[in-house]
């Protein structure tokens, strides 16, 4: 499975997260490997929403959204986000444009939250460097909670 996501925007969120820590390419590659996996596995959720709905577009509240931030402010880009949402629904399923950006939000929201964890992961190893093994070690730690 290729990553739809650019590595620019999920480098920001780790950045702006990682309070003055670097961040290795791995790390990026990592997180926006896992945001794609997570958001596919949204759509999929929110297919089923539509389609107990009578419906075949998703919209925000199929994600658990009545609304969201304005697409201007969210750092994930709106297409990459809606092709992640595509990896595992049906064509015959479209994604309505505030759907797209609710799904960037929460995708966002929850790259924050694995950033910022990461990091937490990195300075506890005396490390000043964010690396995949951080990404991959929240992981790791969320099977147990």
């Amino acid at each position: 499975m290729s990553v739809e996501l650019p590595s620019a925007p999920v480098d920001a969120v780790i950045r702006r997260n990682a309070e003055g820590l670097r961040v290795s390419a791995e790390a990026v590659e990592e997180l926006s490997r896992r945001i794609q996996e997570h958001g596919a596995t949204l759509a999929e959720a929110a297919a089923d929403e539509a389609t107990a709905d009578g419906r075949k577009t998703l919209m925000p509240q199929d994600f658990g959204v009545a609304g969201g931030r304005d697409k201007d402010d969210i750092e994930l880009p709106i297409a990459p986000v809606d092709r992640i949402a595509r990896i595992d629904i049906d064509d015959r399923y479209r994604v309505a444009m505030d759907a797209r950006v609710a799904l960037a939000d929460i995708l966002e929201a929850y790259a924050d939250d694995v950033a910022a964890a990461a990091a937490t992961l990195a300075r506890h190893a005396d490390r000043r460097t964010v690396k995949a093994e951080d990404v991959e070690t929240y992981y790791e730690l969320q099977q147990y909670y």
